[in-house]
C-alpha cells in the first residue's frame, strides 16, 4: 500500500452534497376533509368527554403513519374541547380554583407495530391515559388505560349489498358479516337490508376485546335484535358458514379466518386496493416455514411487543418448550424488525415472534436470512414428525400458548422435561432426558424434509444432556476438544458460543491482559430518558 502523502479528506465533496426537497405547493397536495367530517371521523366529542370522565392530566395520543396529516387539526381541536369543557364547568368559580386543562402528547413514531399501544413511549412522558387512533389490534394493555378511536369512515351499502348478492346468489347461504373496525359501525345497518333482501342465515359480528376468539376480537350476533340475551353463539360450525369482509383484512386475520370459514369473500373499500391476495399459497408458505423451524437447533425468541399482557409469561412458555424439545433458544429485542438486524446473529437458525396477534406474522420475510414463524407454528415446528399435521386452525400472536393466567391452549402436545433458564444469563438449564440414552444407543437420524439433507444437530441441548456425566459441568467456557462436543457456559451448552468459537471470522475486539478478573455488576440507572433513579434513592438521578 503506497504511503500517505497527506491526510485524507474527511468531509463531503461539495458536488455530493444533497439538494434540499422541493416542498410542494398547497395546490399539489390533496384537500383537507371540512372540519366537520374530521371532527365526526377522529369522534372530538367522545374522547373529550372520557378524558374528562377519567380525570386524566397528562393524556398521549398515538397515531399511525397515515393519519399523521391530521395530527396539528385533531390537537388543535381536541385542545379547544377540552378547553371549552374547562371554562363552562368553572365559569363562576376563582381563577385560583379553576382547573386546569389537560396535556396532550403526541406519540407520532411507535416503538413496535402501531396496531399496537405504545406504553414505553407514553411513559416517556408520564402519560396517564393512551389515545389510540386508526386500525387497533385490541390486544389488552399491561400498564396504560386506553380510549380507542377507531376513526369513522363513509360507506356505499347499497354497493355493499350489491356485492354481496353477486358472490352469494343463493339466499339460503350461511353468511356471516365482518368489517374492519374502522367500518364496524356500517355492519348492523348493512345486515338489516340484507335481511329485507331475503337473507335469512345471516350472522353479523360486534367488536369486542378478546383476540383469543375464533374470530379475533368479534363476537358472533343475529341481526336486527333477534339474538336472544342468553342465547351463546361461540359454539356455531364456522365451516358451514361464508365470511364477507368489509375493507381488506390484516394478513393475519385473513388466514385466521380462512382456517376457519368455508369460504371468505373480501369487499374492498379503496379504489387502489389490492388483488385478493392467494390465501391457500399463504399457509402453504406458512407450513414451509414450520418445517425449516423443526430441523433447527438454534431458535431465537423474538421480542416484539413490550406493551400486550402476558408477553413476559409467554416469553417463559416458549423457552419451557423449546428446551423440552432439545433446543436452544436466545431471546432477543431489538424494535422495529428489519432484516438488517436479524442479520447480525448469524447462529440464530429461525425465529419465533412475540407480540399481538397481528404482529406476530412477518408478512413479506423472503428478505430475511431465516425463517420466522409465530407461536403457533412453533408448537407444530417441536411435534414429533409422526404427530406433526397442520390442522384447521391457525393463530397469528401469543394467544394461542397455554399459559397459567387462562389464555387460550391450541397446543396440541404435552412436552416432556424441563427448563430452569436461557443461555449465558442462566434463564435456561439442560434438559432432563426421561430414561436417558444408553451408551451403545445413537439418537435415530434425522432428515430436513424441505431437502432431504441429514441434519447432524437439530437437537443440540437434549445431545448434550445425554452425554454428560454428573458432576462434569465446570464454570468457564472450555474448548472442544474431541469432535461433536459443544462449548458451554456456567455448565450449560452454549451453540452461540460455539458458534462464536467456530463460525466467526471476527470475534470482537481482544485484551493484552490475561488474568483480567471480571469487574464486579453494581446496580446502575433505572427508569426512562425523561429522569433516571439510582439505586433506592429517588433524589439521585
Amino acid at each position: 500500500m503506497a504511503d500517505l502523502v497527506s491526510a485524507p479528506v474527511l468531509s463531503t465533496p461539495a458536488e455530493y452534497i444533497l439538494e434540499p426537497a422541493e416542498i410542494p405547493s398547497s395546490a399539489d397536495l390533496p384537500p383537507r376533509r371540512p372540519d366537520d367530517e374530521l371532527r365526526a371521523i377522529y369522534e372530538i366529542e367522545r374522547t373529550a368527554r372520557e378524558i374528562r370522565a377519567g380525570g386524566w392530566g397528562r393524556v398521549a395520543l398515538q397515531f399511525p403513519d397515515s393519519m399523521l396529516g391530521d395530527v396539528a387539526w385533531v390537537v388543535g381541536a381536541l385542545k379547544a374541547e377540552l378547553d371549552t369543557d374547562v371554562v363552562g364547568e368553572d365559569a363562576q368559580a376563582p381563577a385560583s380554583e379553576r382547573r386546569v386543562s389537560p396535556k396532550l402528547y403526541v406519540l407520532a413514531d411507535t416503538s413496535y407495530s402501531a396496531c399496537c399501544v405504545d406504553e414505553i413511549a407514553a411513559e416517556h412522558v408520564n402519560a396517564q391515559v393512551a389515545v389510540h387512533y386508526g386500525r387497533s389490534c385490541l390486544s389488552p394493555t399491561a400498564r396504560l388505560p386506553v380510549i380507542y378511536i377507531f376513526t369513522r369512515y363513509p360507506l356505499d351499502h347499497d354497493a355493499v349489498v350489491r356485492d354481496v348478492e353477486a358472490t352469494f346468489p343463493e339466499k339460503e347461504t350461511k353468511i356471516i358479516v365482518i368489517a374492519d373496525v374502522t367500518y364496524q359501525d356500517h355492519v348492523p345497518a348493512i345486515c338489516e337490508l340484507l335481511l329485507a333482501q331475503g337473507y335469512k342465515n345471516i350472522l353479523s359480528t360486534d367488536v369486542i376485546h378478546d383476540p383469543s376468539g375464533t374470530i379475533p376480537n368479534r363476537k358472533l350476533v343475529r341481526p336486527g335484535g333477534a339474538s336472544d340475551e342468553n342465547e351463546d353463539l361461540s359454539s356455531v360450525d364456522l365451516t358451514t358458514y361464508s365470511g364477507f369482509h368489509i375493507s381488506t383484512p390484516p394478513t393475519s386475520l385473513l388466514l385466521a379466518l380462512h382456517s376457519r370459514l368455508s369460504t371468505l369473500h373480501i369487499h374492498p373499500t379503496s379504489s387502489t386496493a389490492d388483488e385478493a391476495p392467494n390465501t391457500a399459497g399463504l399457509l402453504r408458505r406458512r407450513f414451509a416455514r414450520v418445517l425449516s423451524l423443526a430441523t433447527a437447533g438454534t431458535i431465537g425468541i423474538l421480542v416484539n411487543t413490550l406493551s400486550v399482557a402476558n408477553y413476559l409469561s409467554s416469553i417463559q412458555v416458549l423457552r419451557q418448550r423449546i428446551a423440552a424439545a432439545g433446543k436452544k433458544s436466545y431471546t432477543i429485542v431489538v424494535g422495529k424488525l428489519n432484516p438488517a438486524k436479524l442479520a447480525n446473529f448469524a447462529e440464530i437458525e429461525g425465529w419465533v415472534v412475540v407480540g399481538c396477534w397481528e404482529s406476530g406474522l412477518v408478512e413479506d420475510d423472503r428478505a430475511y436470512y431465516q425463517p420466522i414463524v409465530t407461536p403457533f407454528e412453533l408448537e407444530v415446528a417441536l411435534m414429533d414428525e409422526d404427530e406433526r399435521v397442520w390442522g384447521a386452525e391457525w393463530w397469528g400472536g401469543i394467544e394461542g400458548l397455554s399459559i397459567e393466567d387462562g389464555t387460550k391452549d391450541t397446543g396440541k402436545t404435552e412436552e416432556s422435561g424441563r427448563a430452569d433458564g436461557s443461555g449465558e444469563s442462566g434463564l435456561e438449564a439442560q434438559v432432563e432426558v426421561e430414561g436417558g440414552v444408553d451408551d451403545d444407543e445413537s439418537p435415530p437420524p434425522e432428515f430436513d424434509l424441505r431437502t432431504g439433507k441429514l441434519v447432524s444437530r437439530s437437537r443440540p441441548m437434549r445431545e448434550a444432556a445425554s452425554s454428560s456425566s454428573p458432576g462434569g459441568a465446570t464454570s468457564a467456557l472450555v474448548k472442544r476438544d474431541t469432535a461433536g462436543e459443544l462449548a458451554t457456559i456456567n455448565g450449560v451448552v452454549s451453540t452461540g458460543a460455539e458458534f462464536l468459537r467456530s463460525q466467526r471470522t471476527w470475534q470482537g475486539l481482544g485484551t493484552d491482559f490475561t488474568d483480567e478478573e471480571s469487574t464486579v455488576v453494581e446496580e446502575g440507572r433505572r427508569g426512562v430518558a425523561r429522569g433516571y433513579v439510582v439505586g433506592e434513592d429517588p433524589t439521585r438521578t
